[in-house]
């Protein structure tokens, strides 16, 4: 049996090794001198990585559940031959542009029921149409222009209505419209595009048994909720909880807060859109429409910046502009573990481009999100 050749360097110091040596001493001399401050340090991650369980598992948001039943719900649709009908559907406007038409089955998916469950779904359907690498990149980006989660719709309709806000025509332009003009827009940037015939496809329906669909598409959310979305968001809330304990996270958020002032979006929902999630995001918008509500002890909270302005005649038009900027932004894949750690997460394994460009996507998905919900907000404002 022969022996494993030496690596002649092996002697020689590498530079991760001083990189090493560097970290080991660091970290005696916090826990000798630091030990409070580094125990804490750990404490505020593991809190932080909790909310993810509180949010998906124990909460009474009961978001896990929600997903175990979007995938079950989308992989029903996709029996009854929805991925079809969409494709024929879809297919004349995307051979106009020159662009599979798949690229556009996760962010319908993503309207009708979760970002994370749209990916388990499309995700198989890009890469059996053909998609090209460029094709995918597309898919994700486009992915980002909907809402993670369909109650964010439902608590958005509500607080446009609450705000005096005519809801079909911020529906058509801020969510159905992008669909098709997003993939138009990001077809400059990434060229390696094609059209497909109807004929060149393959059928997506498939022949699942009744009780195998249901009980398999339960699991596979299960699979989803627990494989992906907990471990991807667990280790962005971390990285917030350290940020949060150097007194660096409100920073973040109040400089976060001035710009999406500027840009015509609600700075207290926006925020919570981008750090925390676009359902709760919706529902504290239509807490700050509600006015002053009464305490556990009889007192009254503060009116929220938002109700004031709705409360003086001059301002109302500048409110309105906030509440729609608001709904456009929230209905996306932000927050930021979205595009940092559950898309990669879901649509990693599936796809044939890599991590860091599933990564690069979908904060380019966001990015575009963003910008256009601010265009939205102005050109609404125009007419408000």
């Amino acid at each position: 049996m022969s022996t494993p050749a030496k690596e002649m360097d092996r002697k020689k110091w590498s530079p991760i090794e001083y990189v090493g040596l560097a970290v080991l001493v660091f970290s005696l001399i916090c826990i000798g001198f630091f030990n409070k401050q580094f125990s804490g340090l750990f404490d505020a991650m593991f809190t932080r990585s909790y909310k993810m369980f509180e949010y998906y598992l124990f909460g009474a948001a009961k978001l896990g559940a929600t997903i175990v039943v979007s995938v079950m719900t989308g992989r029903i649709l996709e029996r009854l031959g929805m991925t079809d009908a969409l494709m024929r559907i879809f297919l004349p406007i995307m051979k106009y542009l020159k662009i599979n038409a798949s690229v556009v089955i996760g962010v319908i998916y993503n309207i009708l029921g979760d970002v994370n469950a749209a990916g388990k779904i499309a995700a198989p359907v890009v890469m059996k149409a053909g998609a090209t690498k460029d094709e995918q990149k597309i898919a994700i980006a486009t992915l980002c222009q909907a809402p993670c989660s369909f109650s964010i719709i439902v608590l958005g309709l509500m607080a446009l209505t609450a705000a005096g806000v005519n809801p079909l025509p911020v529906m058509v332009v801020g969510v159905f419209l992008p669909i098709v003009v997003i993939p138009a827009i990001l077809k400059l940037f990434w060229r390696d595009t094609k059209a497909v015939e109807i004929e060149d496809l393959p059928r997506f329906t498939p022949d699942t048994g009744v009780m195998d669909l249901i009980f398999g598409s339960a699991r596979e959310g299960v699979n989803v909720v627990v494989l992906f979305i907990l471990p991807a968001g667990c280790a962005v809330f971390a990285i917030i909880g350290a940020l949060e304990y150097f007194k660096v996270w409100p920073l973040i958020t109040g400089s976060v807060g001035g710009i999406l002032q500027i840009m015509g979006i609600d700075p207290a929902t926006g925020v919570d859109t981008i750090f925390t999630a676009g359902t709760l995001a919706m529902k504290n918008l239509n807490l700050s429409l509600g006015g002053p509500v009464a305490n556990a002890d009889g007192t009254m909270t503060a009116a929220s910046a938002l109700y004031t302005m709705f409360s003086n005649p001059e301002s109302i038009a500048i409110a309105k502009k906030l509440a729609v900027g608001s709904f456009v932004l929230a209905n996306s894949s932000w927050p930021v573990q979205v595009p940092l750690g559950q898309i990669p997460a879901v649509w990693g394994p599936i796809l044939d481009i890599t991590t860091g460009e599933i990564v690069w996507a979908a904060v380019v998905g966001c990015v575009i999100r963003l910008l256009y919900a601010a265009l939205c907000a102005q050109l609404f404002g125009l007419f408000l």
